[in-house]
């Protein structure tokens, strides 16, 4: 390709996710190449190194992901390869790869997992970013020492860190250089996150909500990360405090088709008696501005590894009280001491209620700052940055 047609058409990028599975780190990286798909002249693509994966408690199909059919509604080409998890990759995934590899000018992995392959499979030559979502390198196994070998190979030019606390725990746990270590923040679209009196009222009629009862809600994996026990033992401290309040999980792995979880609910919160009409088991939902809706509290119960919890900023975007633990990035992101608890069931119970009797005075300051939660100032980011490293003699730019 000559330099002006490139200039014209912008640059092929190719993004690599380990698959299509529930979860925050996808669910943004699809908005991010959706967002520059359409807005940018960057030509996008997505490689899935799974067809099919079990997780959570969930067989999930990648075509019945949600974040799959957005990729496809938007006109955004993606290839899966034949395999699940646990199978190996092939030589003949690994020629599927290198074909797409060199039809593209730059690649993007989504986290450090597809780094194995595609070290495998070869870059062609082409400058490689990997997206960072996580704020726990020692949990991601071997995959850490395949960034740290492609990085000193220059193969990954950039490993971008969607929150500072990324950023810090990678460049101590690698050495790094912060200067490739960029903190792109996450966001949200704050047209399709925002407050709706029509889907809360919807909603808590839905799910037999009467009055003004308390709705606190849990969108999470069911992963030990999340320590779902501890927001368990808090609901059942709240339904003791405030007899009319409801809890709501969603995300894979929070449905009563999970045994583990059913198993938690009858040891923390007893025999399942009329107390659990107040407890919402509603797994993977694909209308999750609608519930955040219904819901006065987003919570927050995670142990480790969390960078910018998507769920704090799409509760907090369609006027849900964020209050979460003090994990990653979660503290600057609900800017509010009193909504930061600490790990004690009763602490959190009551951190729950206070942000919902205070709910007003909290919903008119995220108003006030509801800006600062847009994805729009991540996509701009990322654009510079492929546009930096796509072009031809230009590598190692930081920004």
């Amino acid at each position: 390709m000559n330099s002006v047609a490139f200039l014209e058409d912008g640059p092929r990028v190719l993004s690599i996710y380990e698959g299509f599975f529930s979860g925050g780190a996808r669910i943004l990286h699809t908005s991010l190449v959706r967002g520059l798909e359409g807005t940018t002249g960057q030509r996008h693509s997505v490689l899935g190194l799974t067809n099919r994966s079990r997780r959570e408690a969930t067989r999930q199909r990648a075509r019945n992901d949600p974040s799959y059919r957005r990729l496809r509604a938007a006109g955004v080409p993606v290839t899966l390869l034949r395999r699940t998890t646990e199978q190996p990759v092939t030589e003949h995934h690994l020629s599927s790869m290198r074909r797409l590899v060199s039809a593209s000018d730059l690649v993007l992995t989504l986290k450090e997992q597809p780094l194995a392959a595609l070290a495998r499979a070869g870059s062609a030559g082409r400058p490689v970013i990997t997206c960072l979502h996580r704020s726990d390198p020692q949990h991601q196994g071997p995959s850490l020492a395949d960034l740290v070998s492609l990085v000193d190979q220059g193969i990954v030019v950039q490993a971008v860190c969607c929150a500072h606390s990324t950023q810090s725990a990678y460049h101590a746990a690698t050495g790094i250089p912060l200067a490739q270590l960029p903190v792109i923040p996450n966001g949200v679209d704050l047209h399709r996150f925002r407050p709706s009196a029509s889907d809360r009222a919807d909603v808590r009629n839905e799910l037999g909500i009467e009055g003004d009862a308390p709705v606190v809600m849990l969108s999470a994996r069911f992963d030990p990360m999340k320590d779902v026990p501890l927001f368990l033992r808090a609901s059942a401290v709240l339904a003791r405090t405030r007899r009319d309040a409801h809890v709501v999980l969603c995300g894979a792995g929070m449905s009563p088709a999970n045994p583990a979880l059913t198993a938690l609910l009858a040891d923390i919160l007893g025999p399942w008696d009329a107390a659990h009409s107040r407890v919402h088991l509603l797994g993977i939902r694909e209308d999750m501005p609608r519930l955040y809706n219904g819901a006065d509290v987003v919570a927050l119960s995670s142990a480790y590894g969390e960078a910018a919890p998507l769920s704090l900023l799409e509760g907090m975007a369609c006027g849900a009280v964020p209050v979460t633990t003090d994990v990653g990035d979660a503290a600057d992101i609900v800017a509010d001491p009193r909504l930061v608890v600490g790990r004690d069931p009763k602490e959190m119970a009551a951190a729950w209620v206070a942000a919902f009797e205070q709910r007003e005075e909290h919903a008119e300051r995220i108003r006030r700052h509801r800006q600062r939660l847009s994805d729009q100032r991540c996509f701009d980011a990322y654009a510079a940055l492929i546009a930096a490293h796509a072009e031809p003699g230009r590598l190692g730019v930081a920004v």
